[in-house]
C-alpha cells in the first residue's frame, strides 16, 4: 500500500484535485487572502489553513462541497445568517453547485481577525500581570 504523501502548501493540497475544483478552491483561497492579507499560509489538520496569532479559517473539499472550518465561533456568531447551508460545531458546508456566499465568507474572516488579535491582545496582558 502507498504510504499518502505529507502535503506541506496549500498548492499541493489543491494539484491533489480535479482542475475545475481546483479553480474553486483557488478563488476561495485568494478571497480569503484578500480579507485577511496579513494571514500567513500552511497546512494544518491536513487542510489549507489560514494563520494570525492562531488558526484563523481552514478549507477543505469535500465530496459535493467545500468545507469551511472558521471554528465554533466563526460558525455560532453568524448562524442565522447560515440558515440555508449544512453547519457543524466549527464547519460550514458550501455546496459545489451554489455560488460561493462571498459577502458571508468575508465578514466570517474579518471576525476571526479581530478575535483571534483580541485572543493574542488578552494573553498578552496576561503574561504582562504575571511579571509584576
Amino acid at each position: 500500500m502507498e504510504e499518502k504523501k505529507k502535503l506541506e502548501t496549500i498548492d499541493e493540497y489543491i494539484a491533489e484535485y480535479p482542475a475545475e475544483l481546483q479553480v474553486k478552491m483557488q478563488e476561495l483561497r485568494e478571497f480569503i487572502k484578500k480579507c485577511a492579507p496579513e494571514a500567513t499560509e500552511r497546512i494544518s489538520w491536513g487542510m489549507p489553513t489560514f494563520y494570525i496569532q492562531g488558526n484563523l479559517v481552514h478549507f477543505a473539499m469535500n465530496k459535493g462541497y467545500i468545507g469551511l472550518y472558521p471554528g465554533e465561533s466563526g460558525v455560532s456568531v453568524f448562524i442565522d445568517d447560515l440558515a440555508d447551508y449544512t453547519t457543524t460545531k466549527g464547519s460550514i458546508h458550501l455546496p459545489l453547485n451554489k455560488s460561493m456566499p462571498y459577502d458571508l465568507i468575508k465578514r466570517i474572516v474579518e471576525y476571526r481577525v479581530d478575535e483571534n488579535k483580541k485572543i493574542a491582545q488578552e494573553r498578552l496582558e496576561k503574561k504582562k500581570n504575571k511579571k509584576k
